[in-house]
């Protein structure tokens, strides 16, 4: 018979059982006499844009509190959820709801990422993160640390991760369909660059700017100047453009894009980065990199390469693919996997095997990768019965990793050598500056 608990000795229970590190075994069943278990109490930071989509993946719990430090935003989420208390501060929400909250959703612009999200987990607060999960490759290793220490459920918002095609192209590289891989490309068609921050506008009455800084150096509010000479404002989402603030495309796109190459080739941490593209600028993020990843032998599996390219770049070895009926395989954004025995070519919905005669009947394996519930509801289902999640701190934490230390070999113009377990670039000092940031007065992590 399962022993009842009360609700806060079943959250702690949970919490203790649970790990970033390995795959626990829950310390009691979920299940009780059919019955449902209690429901989480959630705090959200951020409640606009993808904010508002996470909120919406976890409101089968309760919304207890809400921060924004847009007063509009906020009363809209509100209106949404009107049980949920109202905060501009997320570091005052999380101090008086500490006793009343047992998870925390974190979905501000990339620069409020770790101190948020640590803030949570020395609450010791069950945490979900959208990507990249920080900013700085050491704001990435110490949120895993902490959420390891603290055996707290954590989850990276790389929703895609959750979806059938991607189980679907894992599968196919581990059973072997194309053979060794030692060569990965990554491309999308996006572009950020090109933005100048002005200063002197009106600060907007519903926006409290200050706290919107958060961490980052002050400077009077700003708008973000366009390519056409318009402006556009930095809040809710131009900021991701600026170096202050977001990491360009890579922060935006290759946390979901590399996701799929670490998960099925079991990629951890690069040794050799080396990014090329356009001149850096000092405030805007740019566009039309290529970043070469060099990954070492792991167990039984062989090195790596994995080359990420966007704004328009493109792996060579595209132009010659061809589908079924003899027509290019121009795909805008996508993946390409090279084995020995063959390629597979993906994107977030589909997948097909290269050269298409070679594998014309081909039988794909049978499933062995669990097919997931949703991935918010992996998340709350971990916290409920001290479970781990697909994208916890541990491996989305090295997933950031690599992609922020692409952004630290484009911004330092440097090759770089890394030494993972002791966070260090063995070859420059100049861009070792770059793994992390000061924080302005009040913010810490």
């Amino acid at each position: 018979m399962v022993q009842l608990v009360g609700r806060r000795e079943f959250l702690r229970r949970s919490s203790l059982a649970a790990t970033t590190l390995g795959f626990p075994v829950p310390l009691f069943s979920a299940v009780r006499s059919g019955s449902a278990l209690e429901k989480l109490n959630i705090a959200s930071i951020g409640v606009h844009n993808q904010a508002a989509s996470n909120l919406k993946g976890v409101s089968t719990e309760n919304i207890v509190a809400l921060a924004d430090i847009d007063l509009d935003l906020l009363e809209g989420a509100g209106a949404k959820y009107p049980n949920a208390r109202r905060y501009r501060d997320y570091r005052v929400m999380l101090e008086k709801e500490a006793e009343n909250i047992d998870a925390v959703v974190v979905s501000t612009p990339d620069h409020s990422h770790a101190p948020a999200a640590a803030m949570a987990l020395k609450l010791k607060k069950h945490v979900y993160c959208e990507k990249p999960l920080a900013h700085t490759v050491y704001e990435a290793r110490r949120l895993a640390e902490l959420a390891a220490r603290e055996g707290l459920v954590t989850q990276m918002g790389t929703q895609i991760h959750a979806e059938e095609n991607y189980r679907l192209v894992v599968e196919l590289v581990q059973s072997g369909a194309i053979g060794e891989v030692r060569e990965v490309h990554v491309w999308v068609g996006v572009d950020y660059s090109g933005r100048r921050l002005i200063t002197g506008r009106q600060q907007p009455s519903h926006v409290d700017w200050d706290l919107w800084l958060g961490p980052s150096p002050f400077r009077p509010y700003c708008e973000s100047l366009k390519e056409d000479g318009s402006t556009i404002v930095v809040h809710p989402f131009n900021w991701r453009w600026f170096w202050d603030y977001g990491t360009g495309s890579l922060g935006d796109f290759a946390c979901h894009w590399m996701d799929l190459p670490h998960w099925a080739l079991k990629l951890r941490h690069p040794s050799r980065i080396a990014a090329a593209g356009p001149p850096p600028l000092l405030e805007s993020t740019s566009s039309g990199l290529v970043v070469t990843y060099e990954y070492p032998a792991r167990e039984s599996l062989p090195p790596v390469t994995l080359k990420w390219y966007d704004g328009g770049n493109k792996p060579g070895i595209l132009a010659k693919l061809k589908d079924a009926k003899g027509e290019a395989l121009d795909w805008k954004s996508g993946q390409l996997f090279v084995g020995a025995e063959g390629m597979i070519l993906s994107n977030y919905t589909k997948h097909m095997l290269l050269p298409v005669e070679k594998f014309a009947g081909f039988k794909p394996p049978d499933p062995f990768i669990p097919r997931s519930i949703g991935h918010h509801q992996e998340w709350i289902q971990a916290i409920k019965t001290g479970g781990t999640t697909t994208c916890n701190f541990d491996y989305s934490g090295a997933l950031s990793e690599a992609v922020l230390l692409g952004v630290v070999s484009y911004r330092s113009g440097q090759t770089l050598q890394w030494d993972a377990p002791s966070l260090s670039i063995t070859n420059s000092a100049a861009a070792q500056q770059l793994i992390h940031k000061d924080y302005r007065k009040g913010w810490s992590l």
